[in-house]
């Protein structure tokens, strides 16, 4: 039985990876931030095949843990850092985790002999700090896809500018090491909704819908939305899910960073949506999908159907 290590495997994205696994025979080892918060995984442990499944207290940017995470790993999901919008210091609460946790982790899995496969669960921002405005001189009527030139902006959200830097990390490390004994694989979904398989009320991505849902503006960013009336590219959860089992279990894909996007519509009818209702825009693909369907042979949920699972 091979064994993945799924850091973050407990959040709102990272137990469909770790159901994904579980169903698929793999043996499952989860982080946890704060072990004694068993609120934060005891849903996976109803998942199928939940005796396969190890739950350990990780702090990214602990080496000696890290390494004690993945020394036993076949494959390595990282999707450990911290997707947050309300923040008060930038430097502690995104970047250190994020940029120094990813210099940290690619150290420790470069000298762990049994990893044949890392994922990274990078993000839209790694390609578009603006996401969901358009990048740099782009409208917001133009197509992006994975040949288009990655753009960043320091005026961009710190969570971007984190998830930004860390990929740029990723690719200077596969630059510089070019005889690794493994692969390194990234994902990048635009803005990820569907069902929590949990009942926490922290997720941020169940928040932004619960948001989008009731038209609530808690800060200038969220209001943003609705008085500009986005458009926001939007990806199934579950989606994401089956793209990084995909990305893990294949080879040949090294270096590759996949963007994985369904439709896109503006807010209003998000809203509309999410409240049952028809949208009354048609979609639009801005954020083009056709690599991940043709080398991860993924079929991308509509987000009509994405929203009406949010509630049900």
């Amino acid at each position: 039985m091979k064994k993945v290590g799924i850091i973050g495997g407990s959040g709102f994205i990272g137990s469909y990876i770790t159901k994904q696994f579980l169903e698929n025979g793999f043996e499952v080892k989860v982080s946890a931030t704060n072990i004694s918060r068993e609120d934060k995984y005891e849903h996976l442990m109803t998942l199928k095949n939940a005796k396969n499944l190890y739950v350990s207290e990780l702090n990214v940017e602990n080496k000696a843990a890290l390494k004690d995470f993945v020394k036993d790993c076949d494959v390595v999901i990282h999707g450990g850092t911290p997707f947050q919008l309300d923040v008060k210091d930038p430097q502690t609460e995104l970047f250190n985790p994020t940029i120094k946790g990813t210099e940290n982790f690619l150290e420790v899995v470069n000298d762990t002999p049994s990893i044949e496969k890392v994922v990274f669960i990078a993000s839209v921002a790694a390609y578009n700090t603006n996401f969901p405005m358009p990048a740099g001189n782009k409208t917001v009527a133009d197509t992006f896809n994975e040949q288009d030139v990655p753009f960043m902006s320091n005026e961009s959200h710190p969570y971007a500018q984190a998830k930004f830097i860390a990929n740029q990390t990723v690719n200077e490390f596969i630059k510089t090491h070019p005889n690794l004994d493994f692969e390194i694989t990234s994902v990048s979904p635009v803005m990820v909704m569907g069902k929590s398989l949990s009942n926490r009320e922290d997720s941020t991505s169940t928040g932004i819908q619960f948001l989008f849902k009731n038209k609530i503006a808690p800060n200038p960013f969220i209001q943003m939305f609705y008085d500009t009336d986005l458009p926001l590219a939007i990806v199934n959860v579950k989606d994401v899910a089956k793209g990084i089992y995909k990305a893990a279990t294949r080879s040949g894909l090294h270096g590759k960073n996949y963007l994985l996007s369904s439709e896109t519509y503006s807010v209003s009818d998000v809203s509309l949506m999410l409240n049952g209702l028809s949208p009354k825009h048609l979609a639009k693909i801005i954020y083009k999908n056709q690599l991940a369907e043709q080398e991860l042979e993924l079929h991308f949920e509509s987000v009509k159907e994405t929203l009406s699972q949010y509630s049900n």
